[in-house]
């Protein structure tokens, strides 16, 4: 067993202090720390990090999942608490106790900053899948809008070969504002480039979370100006398939 040789000065508290309510992260761990960083030894790093370190910090991101109420959609309490943890670990190094701080106080914000910052961005994840679908659930609800492609000889290629010169002749148009053209330039980008953009699957189908995201990558527009401009090129090529059909 790892002997810790713990500074007097550090256990003597202050008169009139309360005990801390942290006791599972207290002196002892506190110097488990310390020794854990300056130690090159893995083996070592590896016993104290068991005997001193993997217990405490357990029940500290514990605690921070539960009191702040820190919990991500998708993941269960455990999948949380370890992934959690794993991230800890690759930022236990930076700690510096030159400073003077508090290893728990450290370990404890990063924790919660790093919980914080994956529930925001689960958050603006579904808020992007929720916004596309804002945009296509009208259109493609609409049946005078659908269509079926029976004909084999009419492939995704030449349907895309045709909507590029539609859409360049579009864009070429004095009433195409400035807006406008830069949401029509990006998704003739996009068809242009769809081979290696968009990955290959079976049935052809753009993954549509994607398309928003490289939309709005491209433009600098928000989600709000893509849903109103959009519709105008989803009518320019749902007309251009129903004439295809109609030879």
């Amino acid at each position: 067993m790892i002997e810790l040789e713990i500074d007097p000065t550090i256990e003597k508290k202050k008169k009139g202090r309360k005990p801390t309510t942290n006791n599972y992260f207290d002196v002892r761990e506190e110097d488990a720390v310390r020794l854990f960083l300056v130690t090159e030894s893995n083996g070592e790093r590896n016993k104290i990090y068991n005997e001193f370190l993997k217990d405490p910090l357990d029940k500290m991101i514990s605690s921070i999942i539960r009191r702040y109420k820190l919990y991500r959609k998708d993941m269960n309490y455990e999948e949380i608490h370890a992934d959690t943890h794993s991230f800890l670990m690759t930022k236990m190094d930076k700690f510096k106790p030159s400073k003077e701080k508090k290893a728990y106080s450290y370990f404890g914000t990063i924790c919660k900053n790093y919980l914080m910052g994956q529930i925001m961005k689960d958050q603006k994840e579904m808020n992007r899948k929720i916004s596309y679908e804002d945009i296509s659930s009208d259109l493609s609800n609409r049946t005078e809008l659908s269509y079926n492609i029976e004909n084999d000889e009419i492939n995704s290629e030449y349907i895309i070969k045709k909507f590029l010169q539609r859409l360049k002749e579009n864009l070429n148009q004095k009433d195409c504002d400035e807006q406008e053209h830069k949401l029509g330039s990006a998704i003739y980008d996009l068809f242009e480039n769809y081979g290696t953009i968009f990955p290959d699957t079976n049935n052809n189908k753009f993954n549509k979370n994607i398309i928003l995201f490289e939309l709005r990558e491209m433009t600098n527009l928000s989600t709000k100006e893509i849903r109103s401009m959009i519709k105008k090129y989803k009518k320019l090529y749902f007309d251009l398939v129903q004439e295809i059909l109609k030879k």
